[in-house]
């Protein structure tokens, strides 16, 4: 798919991976919409590659479809989806004074990840699926999932069941819209440098990226949009997870 003068939606996009991603797209052509909770930064960021920032949660109903609303009266149509908004807590399944894991933040985590990533891909795909085809095809999503769905770290048992379940659903997801000629992938980064690990000392920083077998560092926001501008361009590239690792299986901690 060409990306020049389509119009693209990036969940999360105001900060690292999705915010790599957004930059790529306009720098290709692309019409793009921020959708993130963080509205300052957002309108910073949109500003900054000419797109359209929405305040959006995803996994809120009618937020979602408010959002979309705002994008296609701005873009028309979009055919690219990137879902990178998510949340990542730490907490154990019994922690300190065997207390018990909050059912709040198990299901907060559920929500954001797993039902606010379908929220997005239903109500885009919906859409979509009503315009006409450009080239054999409508469009394009790309989900980002996590190694954490594979190797999943102690206190990541909400993370990992998220992104495993964003892992799980793309297969089906991708031979439901197959009819529509609408492409699922699924991103499976491994460490990366996002604003998180950014707030982390050095040392901590090159440990984790000691960590990686080849190359022996940290991801690259930049890497991971590289990874998405290839899976939009390549019509073959569909139903797949693909991880983004250096090669990294988890250790435990």
């Amino acid at each position: 798919m060409d990306l020049n003068g389509v119009s693209a939606i990036v969940t999360g996009g105001a900060s690292g991976l999705g915010n790599a991603t957004a930059k790529m797209l306009a720098g290709a052509g692309a019409k793009v919409a921020i959708f993130d909770l963080n509205e300052k930064v957002g309108r910073a960021k949109a500003e900054e590659i000419g797109g359209l920032f929405v305040s959006v949660n995803v996994a809120d109903d009618a937020s979602a479809a408010a959002g979309l609303d705002a994008a296609e009266a701005a873009h028309g149509v979009a055919r690219i989806l990137v879902n990178c908004a998510g949340i990542a807590p730490a907490v154990k399944t019994v922690g300190k004074e065997n207390a018990p894991h909050p059912f709040d933040t198990f299901a907060k985590t559920i929500g954001v990840n797993l039902i606010g990533t379908f929220n997005m891909i239903s109500k885009f795909a919906a859409r979509l699926a009503a315009i006409d085809e450009v080239e054999g095809e409508r469009g394009v999503i790309v989900n980002t999932a996590s190694v954490a769905a594979y190797d999943g770290q102690i206190g990541q048992a909400a993370y990992a069941a998220s992104k495993g379940g964003v892992v799980g659903m793309t297969l089906p997801i991708a031979r439901d819209l197959s009819q529509h000629k609408i492409r699922v992938m699924t991103i499976a980064p491994g460490i990366f440098l996002t604003p998180m690990l950014e707030s982390f000392p050095q040392h901590v920083q090159d440990a984790l990226g000691a960590m990686v077998p080849h190359p022996s560092r940290l991801g690259k926001p930049a890497e991971y949009a590289q990874l998405v501008e290839a899976i939009v361009r390549n019509p073959m590239l569909n139903g797949e997870v693909i991880r983004l690792d250096g090669a990294i299986r988890m250790a435990p901690r």
